[in-house]
C-alpha cells in the first residue's frame, strides 16, 4: 500500500500574511496622512479676506459684548474677559488682509484704558458689597447679643425688685400689726402698761412704719429707674446697630447685579465702531 506525504504550507506563511496586513494598514495610514496633508495645505493656502476677518472680529466683539457672569463676586471673572478681548483685537490687527492706523490705534489704546479703569472701579464696589455682606451679617448678630442681653438683665432686676418689695412690705405689715396691737391695749393703774407707755410705743412704732414705708417707695422708685435706664440703654444700642443693618442693607441691594455689564458692552460696541471707521477710511 503506498504512503502519500500530506502537503504542509510553508512555514513562513502566517508571518508572511501578517506582515500583509499590516502593510495595507500602513499604506491606508499613509494615504489617509497625505489626504489630510493636501486638506491642511489647502487650509493653509486660503488666507481669510478682509471682509471674513472683520465679520468674524464683530461677531466675536458681539458675543463677548452681550456676556453675563452667571454668579458674584463677578469681578474673578474680569481678568479672563480683558484677556479675550485682547486676543479678539490681536486676531483682527494680525491678519494680512487688514491694515490699521494710528488713529485706530490710539481709539482702540483709549477704549481698554477706559474698559480697564471701569472694571478697577467695579470691583472696588464689589469688595465693598461684599464687606458690607460682612458687616451685615456682624451687626445682625450684635442685635441679636443685645437683645438677649437685655432680656437677661430685665429679668434679673425684675426678680430683684420682687425680693426687695416683697421683703420691704411684709415689714410694712409687720408694723402696721404692733401698731393695731399697741391700739388695743388698755391703760390703767391695775393694767401692766400705763398711758405713758403706752404712748411712748405707738410714737416709735409709728416712726418705724413711716420709715418702712418710706423704704418702700424709695426702692419702688429706684427700681423704676433702673429698669427705665435699662431700657433707655437697650434702645439706643438698638437703634444704633438697626440703622447701620439698614445701611448696609441698601448698599447690598443697590449692587447685586453686575455693574460691569453696561461698560463691557459699551466697550464691544465702541470697539466695532472703531473698526467700521477703519474701513471707511481705508475705503
Amino acid at each position: 500500500m503506498g504512503f502519500q506525504q500530506r502537503a504542509r504550507a510553508p512555514q513562513d506563511y502566517g508571518r508572511r500574511h501578517e506582515r500583509s496586513g499590516h502593510e495595507r494598514a500602513k499604506a491606508k495610514a499613509m494615504r489617509k496622512k497625505r489626504r489630510s496633508s493636501r486638506s491642511q495645505s489647502l487650509e493653509e493656502m486660503h488666507v481669510p479676506t478682509q471682509e471674513e476677518v472683520v465679520k468674524r472680529t464683530l461677531n466675536s466683539l458681539h458675543i463677548l459684548g452681550n456676556q453675563k457672569f452667571a454668579l458674584p463676586p463677578f469681578y474673578e471673572h474680569f481678568n479672563r474677559w480683558l484677556i479675550d478681548l485682547e486676543n479678539i483685537l490681536s486676531e483682527f490687527e494680525s491678519s494680512p488682509t487688514v491694515s490699521i492706523d494710528d488713529q485706530f490705534v490710539k481709539e482702540r489704546t483709549q477704549i481698554f484704558l477706559n474698559i480697564r479703569a471701569q472694571l478697577e472701579k467695579a470691583q472696588r464696589k464689589e469688595v465693598s458689597r461684599e464687606e458690607a455682606n460682612r458687616n451685615l451679617s456682624d451687626n445682625k448678630i450684635l442685635l441679636e447679643r443685645i437683645e438677649k442681653e437685655y432680656s437677661t438683665k430685665a429679668k434679673e432686676i425684675e426678680e430683684q425688685k420682687d425680693r426687695e418689695i416683697n421683703r420691704l412690705s411684709r415689714n410694712v405689715e409687720s408694723i402696721k400689726e404692733e401698731l393695731n396691737r399697741i391700739a388695743r391695749m388698755k391703760t390703767g393703774i391695775f393694767r401692766s402698761v400705763s398711758k405713758k407707755d403706752k404712748i411712748h410705743k405707738e410714737t416709735e412704732a409709728t416712726q418705724r412704719l413711716n420709715l418702712a414705708q418710706s423704704d418702700l417707695k424709695s426702692a419702688e422708685q429706684n427700681f423704676i429707674i433702673a429698669q427705665e435706664q435699662l431700657r433707655d440703654e437697650y434702645e439706643r444700642k438698638k437703634q444704633l446697630i438697626s440703622g447701620q443693618i439698614q445701611d448696609f442693607q441698601k448698599r447690598i441691594e443697590n449692587q447685586e447685579s453686575d455693574l460691569s455689564l453696561k461698560n463691557r458692552q459699551a466697550t464691544c460696541e465702541s470697539l466695532a465702531n472703531t473698526i467700521n471707521a477703519l474701513l471707511q477710511r481705508k475705503t
